[in-house]
């Protein structure tokens, strides 16, 4: 991705900003979809795991001298003596690998100098579907 970009998105100087998904040109991320266990006999049962390229950060932050995006990752779980773990990870990737970033509003528009577009009037139905 252009580093002018980001530096519109995210600003000249580096400052956090927050939430927001980085789009890379990888497999970069491993999400599980389950839990893991040990069953009986004291077999490990492991949850599977899907790679995809979405990196979800709570927090971010370009560095543009380095051409370089930071992202923190944080994960919150719980003990069994009721007390709040929090870890929180360090995702450092060059800008020549982000293909894109994903925000969770519209927001960002105003500083890449865009206005927000209108809504539609009316809602536009396609023909055949069912309304009410």
């Amino acid at each position: 991705m252009d580093s002018g970009l980001l530096k519109k998105l995210f600003g000249a100087t580096p400052t956090w900003h927050g939430s927001c998904v980085v789009l890379v040109d990888g497999a970069a991320s491993v999400k599980t979809t389950g839990t893991d266990a040990i069953v009986a006999g004291g077999v490990k049962s492991f949850a599977p795991r899907i790679t995809s390229g979405r990196v979800q950060g709570e927090a971010v932050c370009f560095l543009p001298e380095h051409n370089t995006l930071l992202v923190v990752q944080r994960s919150h779980s719980k003990q069994s003596t009721g007390e709040d773990l929090w870890q929180q990870t360090l995702i450092v990737l060059d800008s020549a690998h982000v293909v894109g970033v994903e925000f969770e509003t519209i927001d960002r528009l105003t500083s890449l100098g865009l206005a927000v577009p209108p809504l539609p009037d009316k809602p536009r139905y396609a023909a055949g579907t069912l309304v009410g």
